[in-house]
């Protein structure tokens, strides 16, 4: 997959493309994330990307010619083009897994007050919202989705198989974790857990999710419940136990 990321602060997106998960894949080759400076583009000789918005009001809006320049030096009239913007459609896990099927994403990071609307009227990207709250700029939120995306990238995380067993991709919100020592502070592990038994393990975990996803998420909960998938006899046992309760 490739990534350009349109931004008039790279600096605050190149730490994190550069590190952990996302660092290594573009490493193996399977992820390329672009930076794009959008003041490398802008005509004013004193790199101005942003000016006061007609019909007043306060702060800056962001410059239509620099973003018109950058996008079509990223080639971004054949890609798709996700616009942060807390106006856009919320981000969720079916959104996440749409996007992850792209082979090229183009983000388009607004500052200030936002960017002139005769960018989206002509580009039209799609809006994306990580949350009905405002940052100071689209670069921590384009992150949030980049990470998100990234994720379901195949051999990105290395076990693919995984991925659709963690919280909110397999419905329901995730089992407790536990690691070593056995024994911390006068806390134990679940004997569940230590038992080597699979299936006992598998279980405990998945009536853990089920009880967890009721009492915290109840949106979830309602739609697993709507569509659980195949479950096993056991798990079917447990379902109704908790939905009972």
């Amino acid at each position: 997959m490739h990534i350009d990321i349109l931004t008039l602060f790279p600096e605050m997106v190149e730490p994190v493309v550069s590190s952990s998960m996302l660092g290594r894949a573009a490493e193996k080759g399977l992820l390329e994330i672009n930076t794009v400076n959008i003041r490398d583009y802008t005509q004013n000789k004193h790199k101005k990307a942003d000016d006061t918005p007609f019909g007043g009001g306060a702060g800056m809006v962001m410059m239509a010619q620099p973003v018109f320049d950058a996008l079509k030096a990223v080639g971004a009239e054949n890609k798709r083009i996700i616009y942060m913007s807390p106006r856009g459609r919320r981000l969720d896990k079916d959104l996440v897994v749409e996007l992850s099927q792209e082979e090229n994403l183009v983000f388009l990071c607004g500052h200030y007050e936002g960017i002139d609307e005769r960018i989206i009227e002509y580009w039209k990207p799609d809006e994306i919202s990580i949350g009905d709250y405002i940052l100071t700029g689209g670069e921590l939120a384009a992150m949030v989705v980049v990470d998100a995306v990234a994720r379901l990238v195949p051999e990105v995380l290395g076990n693919n198989d995984s991925i659709m067993e963690e919280s909110v991709y397999s419905g329901l919100i995730e089992a407790p974790l536990y690691t070593k020592p056995r024994i911390y502070e006068g806390l134990g592990v679940p004997d569940a857990l230590i038992s080597g038994n699979h299936k006992m393990i598998h279980l405990w975990k998945f009536e853990k999710a089920c009880r967890i996803t009721k009492e915290r998420r109840p949106d979830l909960w309602e739609a697993f419940l709507a569509d659980p998938g195949q479950l096993t006899k056991d798990e079917k046992k447990i379902l109704e136990a908790v939905k009972s309760e």
